[in-house]
């Protein structure tokens, strides 16, 4: 019984399910632990790619401890407050997904990993559902299964999974981003990464009105841990302090590598504080890019930088 071919597949259903990479990886290691002990009763009747989705898929479901997935801007208003709040690590984040993973997920019931199934705005969006709606979403709108095999991987009826499919696509589609028609995405472009070249000279130029220019107006960032975030003219200025030795929030010199993660355009930001030598991780940001300009970017404080396949730190020298 070779259940580690389908590692990479069920960590993405998983982490769709979850929210979290920590989360998915948890619940896939558990399920290859439930199936084999449970060898002997495997009977063939539905393939072992199934059965392990199935098992995969109630394990999520029945963790009813886990709390729903957030971003800050699902908690206050924007800006809040004046000053700057601690990060909040007792908070569920929502957690990006190495696209290292990705590429060697083949979901073959599937047309492709597709982006729209895969990006930030999707998860946000998804986790409103309740979980076993959640469930039926995926398996009938992701990953293509018929209402029956649905049904017997959620443990309902036929009848019962169309009723759930129907209430959870118009939920799914009113916390989708304002901009958004449907929840159809397109794929990353030519155009998206040389939004990013754009983004990093003007950063290295220290010029905010260069960044103001790649950026819709109503631009958001957000920054888990910390539950504050900024929108528009404040997230510009929020940017703005980072760049020069003078501004409020500057900690040194930063440097950036473009990546991708959950499909959409990202940088590895390195910083490297006053009086050091080396360009050390500090943050993951991704992008969601909308008409040619850039809508949210999403910095993930994140310092261990191996699962994303990037470099753990950056000489003087290394980098673009």
């Amino acid at each position: 019984m070779n259940l580690e071919q389908y590692r990479p597949e069920l960590l993405v259903h998983c982490y769709r399910l979850l929210g979290s990479y920590d989360d998915a990886e948890e619940m896939v290691q558990e399920t290859f632990l439930r199936a084999w002990r449970a060898r002997e009763s495997f009977e063939g009747r539905s393939s072992l790619r199934t059965w392990l989705y199935r098992i995969a898929t109630n394990l999520c479901i029945d963790d009813v401890r886990r709390p729903q997935r957030v971003l800050p801007y699902q908690l206050e208003p924007a800006s809040f407050p004046a000053t700057a709040l601690p990060a909040r690590n007792d908070l569920p984040w929502l957690q990006p997904f190495p696209d290292v993973v990705l590429d060697r997920a083949a979901e073959p019931d599937a047309l492709a990993v597709r982006r729209e199934t895969i990006e930030l705005a999707f998860l946000v969006a998804i986790q409103h559902l309740p979980p076993r709606q959640r469930a039926v979403l995926i398996f009938r709108d992701v990953l293509g299964w018929s209402a029956r095999e649905t049904a017997d991987a959620v443990s309902l009826t036929v009848a019962a999974v169309n009723s759930a499919l129907q209430r959870a696509r118009p939920v799914l589609r009113d916390h989708l981003p304002p901009h958004r028609s449907s929840w159809s995405a397109s794929s990353s472009t030519a155009v998206e990464q040389q939004l990013l070249r754009k983004y990093m000279a003007a950063w290295d130029a220290a010029d905010p009105s260069a960044l103001a220019a790649l950026m819709h107006e109503d631009i958001r960032i957000t920054m888990p841990p910390y539950p504050f975030w900024f929108e528009g003219a404040d997230a510009l200025n929020s940017l703005a302090a980072n760049l020069t030795p003078t501004g409020a929030a500057y900690r040194g010199t930063w440097r950036f590598l473009p990546t991708t993660l959950n499909l959409q355009p990202a940088l590895a930001a390195y910083l490297q504080p006053p009086g050091a030598s080396r360009f050390r991780p500090f943050a993951v940001d991704v992008f969601r890019v909308e008409g040619d300009l850039i809508a949210e970017i999403t910095a993930f404080e994140i310092t261990d930088f191996r699962r994303f396949g990037l470099p753990t730190r950056l000489e003087k020298k290394d980098g673009p």
